[in-house]
This record gives structure tokens, sequence and C-alpha cells, in this order.
């Protein structure tokens, strides 16, 4: 067994345990993000566009399905869609400083444990935590392309 795997598999469960919450994610919430609104969200960035066509493989749905949760997350305010600044006939979804905000208050993760588990660590170890966990999104993310 390659213990680089091992590791991930015995620690990510523990910060997941730490963090987690109980939470709702539906349509009838203050924030009306369901499961896979959320799924949406959480695969966007503010400054990198991401192609609907793109996500919509990577999530596994129809390229139509994916259009009519961009069109309501739009209307809600958590997302863009604009035209590709390198190519017009293109589109490119971002999430909104409001988008930021609903993932925050409907994550799987708990804002104040996270918060909490944050301040116990140096602000080096702080940093250097949160780099790893961006090189392992950064990889997930390359996975799937």
């Amino acid at each position: 067994m390659n213990d680089d795997v091992y590791q991930l598999q015995r620690l990510y469960p523990q910060i997941y345990l730490a963090c987690h919450t109980n939470h709702v994610r539906a349509v009838s919430t203050k924030w009306r993000i369901s499961s896979q609104d959320s799924a949406i969200l959480v695969h966007l960035d503010r400054e990198r566009g991401l192609s609907p066509r793109k996500l919509a493989s990577h999530l596994g749905i129809s390229p139509s399905t994916l259009s009519a949760y961009i069109a309501r997350l739009s209307a809600l305010g958590y997302l863009t869609s604009e035209a590709d600044k390198d190519d017009g006939r293109r589109r490119e979804i971002r999430l909104t400083a409001l988008g930021v905000k609903a993932i925050s208050a409907t994550s799987v993760l708990d804002t104040k444990r996270v918060a909490e588990l944050l301040k116990k660590l140096k602000p080096a170890e702080r940093k250097e935590a949160l780099r790893g966990l961006h090189l392992l999104a950064k990889a997930a993310k390359q996975m799937s392309e």
C-alpha cells in the first residue's frame, strides 16, 4: 500500500469529522440551494472562468441540464455567465461574491469549526496546510480534464 494514499485516507476523515455539521441544502432555505446547486458552485472560482461544457462533462450531466442550473443560479446572483474574452462564441461561468457567501453558509464544513481548527495552527502552518489543500484540489481538477 502506498503510504501517501494511506495518510490521505486516514487524515481527511479526521478533518471532516471535526468540522462537519448537519446541514440543510434545499431550495426552501434562505439560500435556496439544492445539493446539485452546491455541487456546481463549489467547482467555480471568482477569478478563473470555467467552460459550462467542461463543467457539465465533469459533473456527468448534459449541457442543457447545466444550462438550466446556470440560469437559476445566475438569477439568484451566485454566478455570472459571460462571453469568453478570447472567443466570444464561448461562455465562461464564474462565482460571485454572493456565491462565495452561499457556499460558506451551506457548506458541509461548519464555518466556526473550520475557523477554530485553523486558529490551532501558527500562521506559517496555516499557510502551508492551505497550500497543501490547494495543491490537492488542483490535482483533483486535473483528473477530470
